[in-house]
């Protein structure tokens, strides 16, 4: 994924500096794919974060929770 520089980079070489998506690629190291797409976009790149997987612990806390209520001894 490229950068929301990266994608101003693109477009500015393309329409200010008339390069073509080849000459882009090649300067920018990029895919042409990756600048005919950027060049395709009308807004830059947004990131989202994933959500964080459910741990381990968390998928069986209240399974284990309520054995101990129910017995307190359990663990000793």
């Amino acid at each position: 994924m490229i950068t929301v520089e990266d994608w101003a980079e693109i477009r500015r070489l393309y329409r200010s500096e008339k390069l073509s998506q080849a000459a882009i690629a090649r300067q920018l190291a990029l895919s042409r794919n990756t600048v005919a797409k950027a060049l395709r976009s009308e807004a830059p790149p947004r990131y989202e974060r994933r959500r964080a997987p459910m741990s381990a612990w968390a998928q069986v806390e209240m399974a284990v929770r309520a054995l101990l209520d129910q017995f307190p001894t359990m663990p000793g």
